[in-house]
């Protein structure tokens, strides 16, 4: 029997830009519920490079914010319309609110439903997100999470892990074909390392921290590359084992300023770069994409049906999320000190509510 719902939760508000976050009580949303909603008690939350971003005021939020848009957690009241969810299903709590339906992306190619223009908002960016006790999401855009996948991986592939599928998506490679990442060991990049060998991929990981590199030896990767060197002889690794022509295609989710210059100078001719990590700009010398024809295509995230591909991926391939445990809301700032140290390897996750762990562990099930 499912506990009642509070007047008020927890919560970790960004209040005022470019300060730590406000942990403190705040009405629990849910009571008029939008059709199409569900109302989600949240059961792990991550911590993403773009919360920073938020915090800074660079995202265009309106404050207070309840922040993180990484989060897992269980159905607990759903909308007067919704017909694919019900009390109790497991989900992964989406991103984006309410997309129109109705404009070019919306109607387009499922690859570029995302980028709604008339979208209602994205959870924890424009409007509350994950870093609270409950949490209202469009059940048009969520999904329910496979039996065998936890809480604790599920959270960051709600943004981390579907922004790597979806650059994946983007380089529309087949098995056989080779996949560089640049920054292969972090939080996304470990994820795609892990993608690209389910996908079939000969992946090479590149990375200038030794946390990074060890985490992209242990995910698989074929070759591993240390990006501290010179750019030449960072070509020339990566040409080695791709035959002395380049990557087929790479996915750069670094933001250090030489990371798309980098991306670029190891992907073959013709071939393609997606650039995923969002830096204040993006710099690369015209050589690389007029003399050898280098195609630059940014990449955001995916769709929901992409989503579920990526799940499916999880869980037939026991794909791994690396993470940093911390419990409870009221740790979050020792969560985002990590994230800020260079140290961390993957990412860091809150536990909010840890009778949904426990019921995890009662399953029996082995949970990735």
């Amino acid at each position: 029997m499912p506990s009642a719902i509070p007047e008020e939760m927890l919560a970790a508000q960004v209040t005022e830009f470019k300060k730590p976050y406000k942990i403190h009580n705040v009405p629990t949303p849910g009571k008029d519920l939008y059709e199409h909603d569900l109302l989600v008690k949240v059961a792990v939350a991550s911590l993403c490079h773009t919360d920073g971003m938020v915090t800074d005021g660079i995202m265009g939020t309106k404050l207070p914010c309840i922040a993180s848009h990484e989060g897992a957690g269980t159905v607990v009241k759903v909308g007067s319309a919704v017909k694919d969810f019900q009390v109790g299903d497991r989900i992964l709590c989406c991103l984006t609110y309410h997309r129109c339906g109705e404009c070019a992306d919306c109607t387009g190619p499922e690859r570029d439903r995302q980028y709604c223009s008339k979208v209602g908002g994205y959870n924890g960016v424009t409007r509350d997100g994950s870093f609270a006790e409950y949490e209202v999401v469009d059940g048009r855009e969520s999904w329910i999470l496979p039996d065998n996948v936890s809480f604790q991986s599920a959270a960051p592939l709600a943004c981390a892990g579907i922004t790597v599928w979806g650059g994946l998506v983007r380089a529309d490679l087949k098995a056989g074909m080779s996949l560089a990442i640049i920054g292969g060991g972090g939080g996304l990049g470990h994820l795609g390392v892990q993608f690209a060998k389910a996908l079939g991929l000969v992946c090479i990981a590149v990375d200038a921290r030794d946390e990074g590199l060890q985490l992209a030896r242990d995910c698989g990767a074929d070759v591993v590359i240390d990006a501290r060197q010179s750019k030449e002889q960072v070509v020339e690794e990566v040409k080695k084992w791709t035959g002395g022509q380049g990557a087929d295609a790479t996915l750069n989710v670094s933001d250090h300023e030489t990371a798309a210059a980098l991306g670029a100078a190891v992907t073959k001719m013709h071939g393609l770069l997606v650039q995923i990590a969002q830096p204040p700009n993006v710099s690369i010398p015209f050589a690389e994409f007029v003399f050898r024809d280098v195609r630059v295509h940014g990449s955001l995230v995916a769709s929901k049906n992409e989503c579920r591909k990526m799940l499916n991926l999880v869980s037939e391939h026991n794909i791994k999320v690396q993470t940093n445990v911390f419990n409870g809301l009221k740790e979050i700032p020792k969560a985002v000190e990590l994230a800020h140290s260079g140290k961390m390897k993957g990412k860091p996750v809150i536990i909010i509510d840890d009778e949904a762990i426990a019921d995890e562990k009662k399953s029996g099930l082995k949970m990735v």
